[in-house]
């Protein structure tokens, strides 16, 4: 058996057919105006049962997001004066009377977003004053310790970058930020035990034959020279031996070699590096903890809580509904009796608003059904 060429045609969306004629204009261009919410009406109405809320008005949609908008009989259209709609009006955040509360979760996120952009902008700041040799011995930091703070500053510097995406987020109730704000402080966390882990490394084992190999082989002259000076020594076991000539270090000086003052240095820098970053880390699982748990819950609703724009009924998209509910009523009862139904629901009233030609209930689109039933 040969398959007829119509077996092979795909499916029909529904309301695309004769319903898009009613705005007015050709099928192309008015399905580009009417939203997607005629794609989800049912294909065939309620019957009789009605709920006491779903009363049709003019312009009587309930408005507004919130905890509301999910309750019986409620329409999520957003209202002009809704902090949630697309588009940020900042003149909004300061009118009178605007009340304005945070839920748990939103202060959670806010406190531990705040907690974690003082600590990173604290760990930038002395990064940086001891790149710009503001401290005693932060030369020594510089040339001996570069590997770890060169991580510790990337650290810091993308830690605070994360902080200032989640604070923005969290003012905006912008899920986008607080989702990206989330992945970044798993990003940070990589960078935090990156440098706790070198500096605990290096001090627990064998520190003495890594400095032995350093003060050889990595530090060169110059390096030698100001470790040397900060650190008032001579030479590794005495101005003998690796020593950098300058004024106070020669062949007669009576300066110390600088394998003990350097390596007790070491010890102790390298032992409070590791404890501060280790010490971090708890409180950067809570800051992703946080993130985890509340970054949808910046308010009490998933989204925006209301309808999409591109899902708002508008008066082409009435004319459409109202369409295909009149064909309905009028397949099994007749056009009078689906006349009689249309102007008596009031839902022409509904329909008819600005921008769109008018309907009435003896002006209702019945050629199309009226042809299919003549076939």
């Amino acid at each position: 058996m040969i398959p007829r060429d119509s077996d092979f045609r795909p499916p029909n969306a529904p309301f695309v057919l004769h319903s898009l004629s009613v705005a007015g204009s050709s099928a192309e261009n008015s399905s580009s105006e009417i939203p997607l919410t005629v794609n989800y009406v049912p294909s065939k109405f309620s019957g009789p049962r009605r709920r006491k809320t779903t009363k049709i008005r003019v312009m009587g949609f309930p408005r507004g997001g919130g905890v509301k908008a999910f309750s019986s009989g409620q329409t999520r259209i957003p209202n002009s004066a809704d902090d949630d709609v697309d588009g940020l009006d900042v003149s909004k955040w300061f009118r009178k009377g605007a009340a304005r509360r945070w839920n748990v979760f939103k202060t959670v996120l806010f406190l531990s977003n705040v907690a974690f952009f003082i600590s990173t902008l604290a760990a930038l700041l002395f990064c940086l004053l001891t790149w710009f040799d503001v401290f005693q011995d932060a030369d020594v930091i510089r040339v001996g310790n570069r590997t770890e703070l060169v991580f510790s500053t990337l650290a810091a510097a993308f830690g605070l970058l994360t902080s200032l995406i989640g604070l923005n987020g969290v003012l905006l109730n912008n899920r986008g930020f607080l989702a990206l704000y989330t992945f970044f402080l798993w990003i940070t966390f990589a960078f935090l035990v990156i440098p706790g882990y070198i500096t605990y490394k290096k001090r627990e084992f064998n520190l003495e034959g890594k400095l032995n190999s350093q003060w050889s082989r990595n530090l060169g002259t110059s390096g030698r020279l100001r470790i040397q000076n900060k650190l008032g020594c001579c030479g590794w076991f005495s101005p003998f031996v690796e020593a950098t000539i300058s004024q106070s270090c020669y062949a007669r000086s009576i300066l110390p070699g600088c394998k003990l003052s350097y390596m007790n240095w070491q010890r102790r820098i390298l032992k409070r590096w590791y404890t501060i970053i280790f010490a971090l880390v708890p409180a950067q699982i809570g800051a992703i903890l946080a993130g985890l748990l509340c970054s949808n819950h910046v308010t009490y609703r998933f989204g925006k809580g209301m309808i999409p724009k591109r899902y708002q009924l508008n008066p082409t998209a009435m004319k459409v509904i109202i369409d295909n509910y009149t064909n309905q009523i009028a397949e099994q009862y007749g056009t009078d009796v689906a006349s009689n139904v249309i102007a008596k629901s009031g839902v022409l009233s509904l329909a008819n608003q600005e921008g769109a030609p008018l309907l009435s209930a003896n002006t209702l689109p019945f050629g199309s059904l009226r042809e299919s039933k003549g076939n």
